[in-house]
């Protein structure tokens, strides 16, 4: 059975920025890191928190981490943007791209940018929810490392490029964000790291069969061979795996085709991660009266959370619910960490003199 610690929000933070200050990150962008993969761990998405933290060290020490270039825009209209991130943290290039786009829909009601040359950017809604303050849909998504396989294929060429929408509401904001895949990379981790199998559907191998083995698709993956994640939707055409392909492929379009950076099956083969996202942002005023859009969205989900359950089942959930309700938890309890996740962070901390405590 797993085994997890409970280690306070604010520590947890602190420490994670003084292994990165340690390790030669500057200290804002250090922050804007940190603030997203805290803000995953506490939503209780591991596969997104601060075991990623060993990740970029890696990344930056081998070149495709520039921690201290800054974004630059490119190409530029009153409503859109293309974005150069200069290879650097894909969350500070990730928050100024969406920063703009919240600012170009403050002037226009619309801001669309879409961004190349960036890095691995954490969860996707952390950047369309901060649309929803403006009054304003978020929209965020990004291409990725290959790890997913098109329907019919056997070779990774896709990412699990993630989409997230974020709708205001006066009660209930909705806040969607998932895989284009059935399962994220972190997620195989997470299950490789507690040693458990996956479930069949979830990948595939190098032959192009359903397997069971995480490490071994994560093999597949380091060693570029063939084999992956499926489309969301699963092997085939006979649960719709067809179309989580085509919202891949369209994720890829919008964030690789629009910059005229590199798709999924393109990144991290040369010196950069070459990781493109699409951000947007809209004006609810775009439709009309603001606070009547958010009186409906709230009608909307207090009527499709209010309906019938399924035997046994005692709550139907809004997107983003589970999350909020998790941070809740993680602010008053602690975030929680697998403890195999907590040693090498404590190993981390221990290694550059910083203490790391726990609840």
């Amino acid at each position: 059975m797993a085994e997890y610690i409970y280690v306070d929000f604010d520590e947890l933070k602190t420490v994670c920025v003084g292994i990165l200050k340690a390790e030669k990150f500057p200290e804002e962008k250090a922050a804007e890191i940190v603030d997203v993969l805290v803000e995953a761990d506490a939503r209780n998405i591991p596969s997104h928190g601060i075991a990623r933290l060993e990740r970029y060290i890696k990344e930056r020490n081998a070149g495709f981490i520039d921690c201290f270039s800054e974004p630059e825009t490119i190409f530029e209209t009153p409503i859109s943007a293309i974005v150069d991130g200069k290879d650097g943290p894909g969350q500070c290039v990730s928050k100024k791209s969406m920063e703009l786009a919240i600012e170009k829909a403050s002037k226009n009601m619309i801001g669309l940018i879409s961004v190349r040359n960036s890095n691995h950017y954490g969860i996707t809604a952390y950047y369309s929810e901060m649309a929803l303050k403006n009054d304003m849909m978020g929209i965020a998504m990004t291409n990725s490392y290959p790890l997913v396989v098109p329907t019919y294929g056997k070779e990774s060429v896709l990412g699990t490029n993630p989409i997230s929408i974020a709708i205001p509401g006066k009660i209930h904001p909705f806040l969607l964000d998932m895989a284009t895949s059935v399962i994220t990379r972190g997620k195989l981790e997470v299950y490789n790291r507690l040693e458990k199998e996956i479930p069949d559907g979830w990948a595939i191998d190098e032959k192009g069969k359903s397997t069971e083995s995480p490490s071994h698709v994560i093999k597949n993956f380091n060693e570029r061979n063939f084999g992956g994640i499926l489309p969301l939707g699963g092997l085939g055409e006979d649960f719709s795996g067809h179309k989580g392909f085509g919202l891949s492929v369209l994720v890829d379009l919008l964030t690789a085709g629009f910059s005229l950076g590199q798709f999924s099956a393109e990144t991290y083969t040369t010196n950069n991660a070459g990781v493109c996202h699409f951000f947007g942002a809209i004006d609810l005023k775009t439709f009309g009266n603001v606070e009547e859009i958010k009186d409906k969205v709230d009608q909307i989900i207090n009527s499709i959370v209010n309906s019938e359950k399924a035997d046994g089942q005692e709550k139907i959930y809004y997107h983003g619910e589970k999350e909020y309700e998790a941070r809740k938890e993680s602010l008053k309890n602690g975030v929680k960490i697998l403890k195999n996740t907590f040693d090498k962070i404590k190993k981390l901390a221990s290694d550059n003199r910083i203490t790391m405590g726990q609840q």
